[in-house]
């Protein structure tokens, strides 16, 4: 099993930054990706940045430019640093774990950006 704790959500201005963090611990395997996504009232979870342990990225079209996704493999930790935040930036994010044959939801972590 694969354990994920998310912190860093809260309530910002628009225009504002928020630094996400998620832990993973456990079963971990170096090779995975690891990944952010958000998920607002009444929308669908969706994608906002992944990142391989090889440090390729890809992002959400309504993200890039703003948010940054990073890791530090020891331990295996991501990072999102969310720059010039809009109000429909607000959601739950929530991280996923995935290696082959397995995947792990973290509980999320709230974002509220005001206008």
């Amino acid at each position: 099993q694969v354990q994920l704790v998310e912190s860093g959500g809260g309530l910002v201005q628009a225009g504002g930054s928020l630094r996400l963090s998620c832990a993973a611990s456990g079963s971990t395997s170096t090779i995975n990706s690891m990944a952010w996504y958000r998920q607002a009232p009444g929308q669908q979870r969706e994608l906002v940045a992944l990142i391989t342990n090889g440090n390729d990225t890809n992002y959400g079209d309504s993200v890039k430019g703003r948010f940054t996704i990073s890791r530090d493999n020891t331990p295996n930790t991501i990072y999102l640093q969310m720059n010039s935040l809009k109000p429909e930036d607000t959601g739950i994010y929530y991280c996923r774990y995935l290696r082959t044959g397995f995947f792990a939801w973290g509980q999320g972590t709230q974002v509220t950006v005001s206008s």
